[in-house]
């Protein structure tokens, strides 16, 4: 190995004592290959065992807690007890090289798709209408009262069978337009009762009965991460200072990280009191140190991870698309190798990005924007 990028390797203890054997984080990436139902498949356990096999930290593909929030086609499931069988499966796949393996809890809100959803249903906190993942715009629902505290029970249960099967933590995944990110906003939430009084309300107490499933049926050491997304482009939608609220609101409570979720490392803030303000460096100057920050953002080569660790920005740096078109990121820079890590796509190869099928044709007809060979964009 290279000694520059030796600070990517060294091992990191979470607040609760678990232990990553380096700086490296398996994003949780949308990979389209559970089965119709949400149980595990074959291609789906392939895969994550491959891209999790080098990391420190393993997310799964953000998993739903309840069949509504099912929000993209081959979404897994962790709405039910039957869904524990495979999941026990995924866990061992994903922990046999030593990595920590994390289920990403989540339900899509608004972005639920009615192709996906018992009777095409639909619901969000407040009605509106949007189109997700490719898919016909469509119309969600506002959400009742016994419904949200149901959906707060549904991410206790979908902790109890992550705990069951054998993972290492959960994550809460309250970024990228998702459930307890519209909560959150003033875009998505525009209720006049308890839940759009306080939009805070609805992930703080998501997080504290996930908490106290933990607390009931884990070891000291299960991880408790979530991600978020610190802006929105919507009017009026989630600012900097909204942000700043909901990460001292996180702090007050025993979780073991925190997850930006980015389209680039070194992003700005749009506008306010933080504008023009690295996005990243201002998160980590409100956590001060009390848990680790995992980044994101086009890590498409060794330099850009190690200049990401190195900015000490974040202590956590996470994989996607780079760990999905090269499998071998990792081990090839440990490897010395970095000068061989490929990261452009290659439409004429099926066989060289080692992605299960449905996930190759995704990226072969351009749903996610990565370097390509082709040069189609």
């Amino acid at each position: 190995m290279n000694e520059k990028f030796k600070p990517l390797f060294d091992p990191l203890t979470l607040p609760n004592g678990a232990k990553l054997k380096n700086r490296f984080t398996l994003a949780p990436l949308t990979h389209v290959s559970s089965h119709e139902d949400g149980t595990v498949s074959n291609e789906e356990l392939e895969h994550m065992a491959l891209r999790s096999k080098d990391v420190g930290l393993a997310i799964t593909a953000a998993s739903f807690v309840t069949d509504i929030g099912k929000a993209f086609p081959g979404e897994p499931s962790v709405a039910h007890d039957s869904d524990v069988e495979g999941m026990t499966r995924l866990a061992k796949e994903m922990k046999k090289n030593g990595a920590k393996a994390v289920v990403q809890i989540h339900h899509g809100g608004a972005q639920g798709l009615p192709e996906f959803t018992p009777n095409g249903d639909v619901a969000a906190p407040s009605p509106v209408d949007m189109e997700s993942f490719g898919y016909p715009e469509h119309h969600a629902r506002e959400l009742t009262h016994d419904e949200i505290e149901a959906t707060i029970h549904d991410f206790g249960e979908a902790t109890r069978r992550a705990i069951e099967a054998g993972f290492d933590g959960v994550e809460l995944h309250g970024a990228n337009h998702y459930l307890l990110h519209q909560f959150v906003s003033p875009y998505y939430n525009r209720r006049d009762d308890q839940w759009g009084e306080d939009r805070l309300l609805f992930p703080r107490r998501v997080i504290d009965e996930v908490v106290d499933v933990v607390q009931k049926y884990a070891d000291d050491d299960f991880i408790i991460g979530y991600r978020l997304s610190p802006e929105e482009a919507e009017k009026p939608g989630i600012t900097m200072e909204i942000t700043e609220t909901l990460v001292n609101m996180l702090l007050e409570r025993p979780i073991d990280y925190i997850h930006v979720s980015l389209w680039n490392m070194n992003s700005t803030t749009r506008e306010g009191k933080y504008q023009g303000e690295k996005r990243l460096k201002t998160i980590h100057d409100w956590i001060n140190g009390r848990v680790p920050l995992i980044g994101i953002g086009q890590v498409y080569d060794a330099e850009r991870a190690l200049e990401a660790i190195n900015s000490g920005d974040i202590e956590l740096v996470a994989l996607g698309r780079g760990i999905l078109l090269d499998a071998e990121f990792i081990s090839k820079l440990a490897a010395g190798k970095e000068d061989e890590i490929d990261v452009t796509f290659d439409p004429e190869r099926e066989d060289l990005h080692q992605l299960p099928p449905k996930l190759w044709e995704q990226f072969n007809k351009g749903f996610y924007r990565v370097p390509r060979k082709d040069d189609k964009q």
